[in-house]
């Protein structure tokens, strides 16, 4: 709505997009314009069904309602103010030289300019918003909520039947979520568990550990034959052994 900061940059970008002369803007341009119905849409459904219409909590809900603490309300009472008084800077900011160099437009990209030179001010902005189809799109977005959610609330579950599919496909999130799961969560957890049973148990465990101990333990089991105790057997292996550095010297 025009006077809040979210409506200066809300269309400051759509008529940027409209202004541009790039390849698929026109697309771009109906793309931004349908969003500004949506989102005042699910907006003020939002508002409708939190705070107007009728109840939907139990008794023991609402006896337990109560304002949150300081913690909360404060860092929401701080930010409401330059939601409210932000887009009111708007020409320094975009139009104006408030970022200096920091920022530079490629001159192919002209639609700041053009919007530099439509830009009447702040009020003046705000009064030629009331004759633009962005403003009358979010009317009819707050509109179709009232309707949908205070006065007829009985067609959203209709809509919902006759359009299961659509309403399912939205509701799910075009399965964006579904897809992250199992491509990156369900992809790390397939190389987790087999880095676990190949690289940790086959072979750090397998080969590495338990491969040594079992090379110790075949070494020793070898080895034990040769100390039995028995002098002969000693003398016997030092004999052995000179024998084979003799023949090896020899060689």
């Amino acid at each position: 709505m025009p006077g809040f900061s979210g409506f200066f940059s809300k269309d400051a970008i759509i008529e940027a997009v409209h202004f541009a002369n790039i390849p698929g803007v026109n697309f771009a341009y109906f793309c931004v314009l349908m969003t500004v119905f949506v989102t005042a849409l699910y907006t003020f459904r939002l508002i409708f069904m939190t705070f107007h219409g009728q109840t939907r909590m139990d008794a023991h809900t609402k006896e337990h309602l109560h304002e949150s603490p300081w913690v909360v309300t404060m860092p929401l009472v701080v930010l409401a103010i330059p939601t409210v008084a932000a887009g009111w800077f708007i020409g320094p900011i975009v139009f104006g030289d408030y970022f200096n160099s920091a920022i530079y437009v490629a001159e192919q990209h002209e639609a700041i300019q053009k919007l530099s030179a439509e830009f009447s001010g702040v009020v003046g902005m705000m009064l030629h918003a009331l004759s633009t189809l962005p403003f009358w799109l979010s009317v009819a977005g707050i509109f179709t909520a009232w309707y949908l959610y205070i006065f007829r609330t009985d067609i959203p579950e209709k809509l919902k039947t006759y359009f299961s599919s659509v309403y399912i496909i939205l509701d799910r999130k075009y399965y964006i979520d579904e897809l992250y799961s199992w491509l990156f969560a369900g992809g790390t957890r397939t190389l987790g568990t087999t880095l676990w049973k190949y690289g940790d148990i086959k072979v750090i465990d397998g080969f590495f550990v338990n491969g040594t101990a079992r090379v110790v333990a075949l070494t020793a089991s070898i080895v034990r034959h040769f100390q039995t105790g028995y002098i002969y057997h000693y003398a016997f292996t030092m004999i052995v052994g000179i024998f084979v550095i003799l023949t090896l010297w020899l060689y």
